[in-house]
């Protein structure tokens, strides 16, 4: 029994697909479908139902998968303890990052964290809540940036900072000319929001509680916040930004940016990891790194 065979079959569990695993493990298919048959040999049980689509583990690939995950666990937990005696930040860091966070803050710290700590390899990945959610809690994610209070238990949260909620008009609006906007003033109507599983959508829906039944005139499914602000440019609608998108936003544009009143809601923006996460030094340097460029405005 090896490392990498558990780290295999680990992959195929949280994929529940062979060839999915092998991608994301960067080996070939058959390779990983060898090291995984030779674990079973080992033990003398099937692991992984391949009858059934998804792959699913068995009654014994349960058991063997729950203990793998104690054992990868103390194998990181060796390997950063050894990092810390030698005065080094290294290893692999798989990070989640929401979709309403990465286009706008991935960039301003990561250029800086891989000078400053070169023997850290990143591997990022841009994904919706629910699927970062479930990501950490089957090891398939180290951490992720995250809206605070969206994770389930099991998962720890070290919040970094606040990020102000931004009313986005059409310069056809009624609501151009004022400099702050009321929630009670906008029209719900002409109120549109990211698609379903954005927690930002979500967290929108919430400051307007009351109008939670009132829907807009236009139905459409929209993953980014940039195609939000060209419906807006073009029709009547108005839409929310959090505020580290707003400085994105063109020179020329900057007048549909409105502030909303005083009491209108901010999320917080924190850093999301499994509770027996053991690589604490990379998380730390990550967090300060996240931090520093928020505190320098950069």
């Amino acid at each position: 029994m090896t490392i990498i065979q558990l780290e295999y079959l680990l992959a195929v569990a949280n994929c529940g697909s062979f060839s999915l695993a092998a991608q994301q493990s960067f080996v070939t298919q058959p390779s990983l479908s060898m090291q995984i048959k030779a674990l079973e040999e080992e033990l003398g049980v099937i692991l992984l139902d391949r009858t059934k689509k998804p792959v699913i583990p068995t009654e014994a690939g349960e058991v063997v998968i729950r203990n793998a995950r104690e054992a990868l666990k103390s194998y990181n937990y060796v390997r950063e303890s050894v990092n810390e005696l030698k005065g080094e930040i290294a290893g692999t860091l798989r990070l989640g990052v929401i979709p309403t966070v990465g286009p706008y803050l991935l960039h301003r710290f990561i250029p800086a964290f891989i000078r400053r700590y070169p023997k850290i390899e990143l591997d990022i990945y841009e994904m919706e809540t629910a699927p970062i959610a479930e990501a950490l809690q089957k090891d398939a994610l180290d951490a992720a940036l995250v809206a605070s209070g969206t994770t389930p238990d099991g998962i720890m949260e070290y919040e970094l900072f606040s990020d102000r909620f931004h009313l986005y008009v059409s310069p056809s609006s009624d609501l151009y000319e004022r400099a702050n906007v009321r929630v009670e003033d906008i029209d719900m109507k002409q109120l549109i929001l990211l698609s379903q599983g954005h927690c930002l959508r979500d967290q929108v829906l919430e400051l307007c509680q009351a109008h939670r039944a009132v829907h807009s005139k236009y139905n459409f499914e929209c993953g980014t916040m940039e195609t939000l602000m060209r419906i807006v440019d073009c029709t009547n609608c108005v839409t929310v930004l959090p505020e580290m998108a707003t400085a994105f936003v063109p020179d020329e544009r900057r007048r549909q940016i409105k502030t909303l009143a005083k009491g209108a809601m901010s999320r917080k923006i924190a850093l999301a990891v499994r509770r027996t996460y053991v690589k604490h030094s990379i998380i730390s340097a990550l967090r300060d790194a996240v931090l520093e460029c928020n505190r320098a405005g950069a």
